[in-house]
């Protein structure tokens, strides 16, 4: 009698690719990480947005009452066509947030100018003496929020130098001691924004990513354990009942009186063995507990056994590590060219040679029959087609080489993926 093999026992190590479901884990972990960092973006520059607003504002006010403007220095039409240009710009940026790529790129350009207006206001209220010069931070703050990259932040430490700079070149004042410690002073500051900022915005990168890799690795884990108890419970259903079947067909046999019905009852053993055998490879692929080589050369041993045709197994080359996919590709095609050559080849041997070379895996099924033509239609006979749409969907490929009269030998091909950690 043939025994079922526990599930319980330990997976042995293979450094395969992940099977689809852990891959399609770690895609969405990944696509998880994408879309919070869009939005990440997206929330800070509608605050850039409501910034603005206010800042807009205080402007209109201060446009508002002539003394206040007279003494800020903003008068005239064209402070009225910089005030609604930035509310313009301010609405269609807050439009276009939602575009991944053009958003950004609007939000960058758009501050830019905002900085450019304050630069304005700054030189036009006492350059290095304004009383708006501490707006420079905020516009700081404001570019490490938003774009946090080395040369995505130098716009706004430019602004200091521009700012004294042209009180030179307007003649404002000559930089004198005074000035020089407010460049200090405030070069300084934004030295210290840049650092808690970028600082701030690393430890933030770093707690997500642990938080990714912790929601990956606990998907890896919900698909493990529903694979378990599903071959826990295959095993002790379906497997205990295919058990049962073969412990009765050997009493039957037993009871057989004629060489007919023994012969019957043998081969429904053999069809419950066939059945048994296919059950454990499917437990043994669920629990990342299958290992090819050692699973051909059985199938080769047990199909010689089962089907008195001699079964001649050869392995070359070490052996590497694949796919769940691609193992259970070369196991099927394996299983679909001998079950052919049983049944229509008419052959005295057969011939299985599994080779490993630097490139590829190439698995080589041979037999001495009666051979056939391959370009010959064949209705009904989807065989082939199977093997090739398999080879295909893992990057393989299956050739024939065969004639009648002159046997008939199947290779599949199938190059290695690259390796990738498994969970």
């Amino acid at each position: 009698m043939q025994t079922f093999p526990s599930p319980h026992s330990t997976a042995s190590f293979r450094g395969d690719l992940p099977d689809p479901a852990t891959t399609g884990a770690s895609a969405n972990a990944e696509s998880s990480d994408r879309a919070w960092k869009e939005e990440k973006f997206v929330t800070r520059a509608r605050a850039l947005f409501f910034t603005r607003l206010a800042f807009l504002a205080i402007g209109l006010t201060v446009i508002a009452v002539p003394s206040w403007s007279f003494s800020l220095g903003i008068q005239g039409q064209g402070v009225f066509a910089v005030f609604f240009g930035m509310l313009g710009y301010s609405i269609v940026n807050f439009l276009v947030l939602q575009r991944p790529k053009g958003g950004r790129t609007l939000t960058f350009a758009t501050l830019c100018f905002d900085l450019l207006v304050a630069v304005y206001l700054i030189e036009s209220t006492g350059g290095l003496q304004s009383p708006l010069l501490a707006t420079q931070l905020m516009f700081t703050v404001l570019f490490v929020l938003l774009f946090p990259k080395p040369l995505a932040i130098l716009p706004p430490l430019l602004t200091l130098p521009v700012v004294a700079k042209l009180d030179q070149l307007l003649g404002l004042r000559v930089i004198d001691f005074g000035d020089l410690l407010i460049l200090i002073w405030y070069s300084a500051l934004n030295f210290i924004i840049v650092y808690v900022m970028v600082y701030l915005h690393e430890r933030e990168e770093v707690a997500h990513s642990d938080i990714v890799a912790l929601e990956r690795d606990l998907q890896g884990l919900a698909v493990t354990e529903e694979r378990n108890r599903l071959s826990r419970e295959i095993h002790d259903g379906l497997g205990a009942t295919l058990s049962s079947l073969i412990i009765q067909a050997e009493y039957i046999e037993g009871l057989a009186s004629t060489p007919e019905l023994k012969s019957e009852i043998q081969e429904l053993k053999g069809c419950a063995e066939d059945s048994i055998d296919e059950l454990r490879r499917a437990l043994r692929m669920m629990r990342a507990d299958f290992e090819l080589v050692p699973a051909v050369e059985d199938y080769c041993r047990t199909f010689g056994n089962r089907s008195k045709l001699p079964v001649q197994f050869h392995r070359a080359g070490m052996a590497r590590a694949l796919r769940n996919e691609a193992q259970l590709t070369i196991f099927r095609v394996l299983q679909e060219t001998l079950n052919n050559a049983r049944k229509h080849a008419e052959a005295s041997i057969l011939r299985v040679e599994l080779s490993f070379d630097e490139r590829a895996l190439r698995l080589v099924v041979a037999d001495d029959g009666k051979g056939f033509d391959p370009k010959a239609p064949r209705r009904g006979h989807y065989g082939v087609t199977t093997m090739r749409e398999r080879a295909a969907k893992v990057g393989g490929d299956v050739t024939i080489d065969s004639a009648p009269g002159q046997g008939t030998r199947i290779t599949l091909e199938i190059p290695y993926a690259p390796i990738e950690a498994r969970f």
